[in-house]
């Protein structure tokens, strides 16, 4: 017999399935109570005895959402072993990020960073602790590169971490917001040149 704690986790995991793409398509501050209710089939009190109030369940949803696709993108990067081809890997994820990120109604980092800005401090403290994160991520990549002799030793990873970063999430804005992938795929081929000629010893 399932037991009242099981049963109360397994709502929690069906309330943040169901509303994460809710917040991210309507943002977080312009999603209505209501529109949490109707998407989950619940009440208030069903869904605000799982978390504190909107502010923690928008929190938990972009964690939610921001955990699956660092885990997709990990896998990425994960099959290879030379930090070149590693780099490479993260650009060849975001090439089909665009119908990917359909399912999270838009890019989580994006959505939550602007929509959290002066509305939600708990949300756009954990937005930017994330994109420093993966800022990090791929700082080390570099460094590993630099370290074993593939990667230019001359040049800043922060520097190149920051451009990288900076133009996958501007392509990605610019595909949803023009609902045009290519604008993505373009700048991945763009991307792919930077490490070719810019970071390749």
């Amino acid at each position: 017999m399932e037991t009242a704690i099981s049963k109360s986790q397994r709502t929690k995991q069906f309330i943040l399935e169901t509303v994460a793409p809710v917040f991210s398509k309507h943002g977080y501050a312009g999603t209505s109570l209501s529109d949490l209710t109707m998407a989950t089939g619940l009440t208030k009190g069903a869904i605000y005895g799982h978390f504190e109030n909107k502010e923690h369940l928008a929190l938990a949803a972009f964690n939610f959402n921001l955990k699956i696709i660092l885990g997709n993108l990990n896998e990425f990067v994960g099959r290879h072993t030379a930090p070149l081809e590693q780099l490479r890997a993260v650009n060849e994820f975001y090439r089909q990020y665009y119908a990917y990120a359909f399912d999270f109604g838009g890019c989580p980092i994006i959505t939550g960073g602007v929509d959290s800005n002066h509305q939600n401090p708990l949300l756009f403290a954990r937005v930017k602790q994330m994109t420093i994160k993966i800022r990090g991520k791929i700082v080390d990549i570099i460094l590993n590169g630099i370290e074993k002799g593939d990667i230019r030793s001359d040049i800043d990873p922060m520097v190149y971490a920051n451009r990288i970063f900076a133009m996958i999430e501007g392509s990605l804005f610019l595909g949803v917001l023009t609902e045009d992938p290519g604008c993505i795929n373009d700048m991945m081929d763009h991307l792919d040149q930077v490490i070719e000629t810019e970071l390749k010893k």
